[in-house]
C-alpha cells in the first residue's frame, strides 16, 4: 500500500505545510499546479524535494479557486475543464522534466475532486482530459463501491486508474467521504492508524455506522501540516512495509 499526499502547496511568503519532512515518509507526491496554491518557486523547489527522496511525482489541478484553496465548485463547461487541466498539467510537466522527472499521474484537488466524484459531466470532462494529453498518465479517483464501473469508463478511454482511500477520514456506508462539515468526519491518530491497518490486512474500513465495508484501494493519502501528523505518518510507513 503506498502514501499519497497533497504537496507544493504554499504560496510566496504563506506556508502550508511541511513538505521537507513529508517527503522521506511517502510515495507519491500530488504537487499543485498554481490554481489553487503554489507558484513556480515553491512548484520548483517541490519537485527537487521529490527527486531528492525518488518520490513519484503527480498533478494536482484544481479549478482556479486561489483564494478559497481549490474547495469551491465553480461551474464550468467540459472544455473548460479539459483545457484548465491541461494547463496545470503541462506546467508540472515541463517544470519537471528541466529535472528529468517525469510525472506519472493526475489527481484532482478539492471541489474539482468531489465534483468529479459526484458529477457524471465532470468526471467525463477529466477523463476526456487524461486521454488527451499528448502522453499516458493514470488518474487517481477514490476508491467506493463503484470501482467496477470506474474501471469500464477507464477502459473506454484507454487511461489506467489508482484507487486511493483517506486515511484520516471517516466514510459513510456508500464508501464515500463523511462530509468535512460533520462533527465525526476526521478521525483521532489511534483511529487514523487503525482504519489503514484493518485496509492493508482485511482490505476493509469500518464506516459512521460501525459496519464494515469493503475498500479496493492501491494507496492511501495522508495529511500532515502538523508534528503530529509526520509522527503518524511514520507510523503508517512501517504498517505499508510490513
Amino acid at each position: 500500500m503506498k502514501l499519497n499526499c497533497d504537496l507544493g502547496e504554499s504560496f510566496g511568503i504563506w506556508q502550508l505545510g511541511q513538505d521537507d519532512k513529508l517527503m522521506p515518509h511517502i510515495d507519491m507526491a500530488n504537487i499543485a499546479c498554481g490554481f489553487h496554491a503554489g507558484d513556480p518557486d515553491v512548484i520548483n523547489k517541490t519537485l527537487l524535494l521529490a527527486k531528492k527522496y525518488q518520490t513519484e511525482v503527480g498533478a494536482h489541478p484544481s479549478y482556479p479557486d486561489k483564494v478559497g484553496f481549490g474547495r469551491r465548485s465553480i461551474k464550468c463547461s467540459s472544455s473548460e475543464i479539459i483545457t484548465l487541466m491541461h494547463y496545470q498539467i503541462a506546467a508540472l510537466d515541463g517544470m519537471a522534466k528541466v529535472h528529468d522527472i517525469d510525472i506519472s499521474y493526475v489527481k484532482p484537488h478539492g471541489a474539482l475532486y468531489n465534483d468529479m466524484m459526484s458529477n457524471d459531466v465532470v468526471m467525463e470532462s477529466v477523463f476526456q482530459a487524461i486521454s488527451q494529453y499528448h502522453r499516458p498518465l493514470k488518474l487517481m479517483l477514490l476508491a467506493t463501491g463503484d470501482v467496477e464501473q470506474h474501471k469500464i469508463k477507464a477502459q473506454n478511454y484507454g487511461i489506467e486508474l489508482i484507487f486511493e482511500a483517506f486515511a484520516d477520514r471517516r466514510y459513510t456506508e456508500q464508501g464515500t467521504l463523511l462530509s468535512r462539515q460533520h462533527p465525526q468526519a476526521m478521525l483521532t491518530k489511534q483511529e487514523t492508524i487503525g482504519q489503514v491497518a484493518r485496509l492493508i490486512n482485511q482490505g476493509s474500513i469500518l464506516c459512521q455506522s460501525g459496519k464494515a465495508i469493503r475498500l479496493h484501494a492501491d494507496c492511501v493519502c495522508v495529511h500532515g501540516d502538523n508534528d503530529q501528523a509526520i509522527d503518524i505518518i511514520k507510523e503508517l510507513k512501517s504498517l505499508c512495509l510490513n
